[in-house]
């Protein structure tokens, strides 16, 4: 039973190894890099709102009604 779990080589393989680190070396680089993007495009997003926000504003402040003279 436990070789057809582990598999048929009791010696583990260097080859496999290696790669399985450098595999998951890079699963760790890249879980970060997404980390990063996500917190910028969270940053992004929120001046994004802001500035959505702030035309808005002068938007309606350019809509307001002015006072004419009425002859």
């Amino acid at each position: 039973m436990a070789k057809a779990l582990l598999g048929y080589r009791t010696a583990p393989d260097q080859r496999l190894m290696l790669e399985t680190v450098e595999l998951r070396r890079r699963v760790r680089d890249l879980e970060g890099l997404v980390d990063r993007l996500q917190r910028d495009n969270d940053r992004l997003r929120q001046d994004l709102d802001e500035e959505l926000a702030e035309d808005l504003r002068r938007a309606d402040a350019a809509a307001a009604p002015v006072p004419t003279i009425v002859g």
